[in-house]
């Protein structure tokens, strides 16, 4: 493009309004537009839509069978000042991702790192290895198994075998033991999807950048982790550290398999509970709608701040 074309477009653009520019552009890239619409009209009518309603229906006392009613902040005063297993359900959600994101995104991350340096048939089969967990619709049963309340529950047969107890101890249904169990299946099962962005991602950092980094001074694979690899993955980082806080903050259906629902004095009760529980259960939709904008709110929060961080870590 000469130099004349190239001022001429940017004055045209100077001279247009936002909106103007956006539909020209629309129009002169039709075609790619109409490739990506089928996505945008199930994005918007799946994930937009109803984001919007949940608001809406926040403000309102919709329960499925009346016209809904606006109450206006009544849910949220309500939700705050008067529900105290609210509270308790924050309190936990908190717990778990605070302990539960952090570390299964690292331990992702590192496992990741590990596999990475194997040769490539063994690699794949590793890689399924710790995967398959993340997968498997009845992994709780191995835990389940481990820790049933009886005799034939493996943990506790080796008590009672050692004389460390005198009875079986019912580990899903005491409060002491409910929320550590959880925790330590949620991470087992935490090397999902991020875990493949991760192995992914250290495949497509150029060797020869290692090359040069070796010849720049780099002197072990620490500084090659930290001064090449981190920098090349920035998405990977940033897709890994989303997924894990939605996965942990939506941490529920682990507590539902083991402890049953509600959990033992509400031990492992979190917002996705509640949310469950106001919306599948008792149907006061603009109650649970309430819960899910502080969800929403929260995550939204969350993944700003790992946003920040991770862009530190990039350069």
């Amino acid at each position: 493009m000469s130099n004349k074309a190239a001022e001429k477009k940017a004055v045209s653009r100077k001279d247009m309004t936002r909106w103007q520019w956006t539909w020209k552009e629309i129009k002169n890239n039709k075609v790619a537009y109409l490739m990506v619409l089928p996505f945008m009209l199930i994005f918007t009518l799946f994930t937009i839509v109803p984001v919007v309603l949940s608001i809406v229906f926040s403000f309102t006392d919709f329960n499925m069978l009346e016209w809904p009613n606006f109450v206006f902040a009544e849910n949220y005063v309500r939700l705050f000042l008067d529900d105290d297993i609210f509270i308790i359900a924050v309190k936990n959600t908190f717990i778990f991702a605070v302990i539960v994101g952090p570390i299964s995104y690292l331990l992702s991350f590192m496992v990741a790192w590990f596999i990475n340096e194997l040769p490539p048939k063994i690699r794949a089969v590793i890689t399924l290895i710790f995967y398959a967990p993340s997968i498997s619709g009845q992994v709780y049963l191995i835990w389940q198994t481990l820790f049933s309340g009886d005799s034939y529950g493996w943990v506790n047969a080796r008590l009672l075998e050692m004389g460390l107890t005198t009875s079986p101890i019912q580990f899903f249904q005491d409060a002491n033991y409910v929320m550590p169990l959880c925790i330590v299946v949620a991470l087992w099962t935490s090397l999902g999807t991020a875990f493949l962005s991760f192995i992914a991602g250290l495949q497509g950092v150029d060797k020869a950048q290692y090359e040069a980094g070796a010849v720049d001074g780099v002197k072990n694979r620490w500084q090659e982790l930290w001064f090449i690899t981190l920098p090349n993955m920035g998405p990977q980082l940033m897709f890994g550290a989303i997924m894990a806080i939605t996965n942990s903050f939506g941490f529920g259906a682990i507590v539902t398999a083991l402890c049953g629902f509600p959990s033992v004095d509400y031990a492992a009760h979190t917002i996705m509970h509640h949310l469950d529980d106001y919306y599948g259960q008792r149907f006061e939709i603009g109650y649970a709608s309430a819960i899910a904008v502080v969800l929403f709110l929260i995550m939204i929060g969350a993944n700003m701040v790992v946003k920040k961080v991770i862009a530190k870590v990039g350069t």
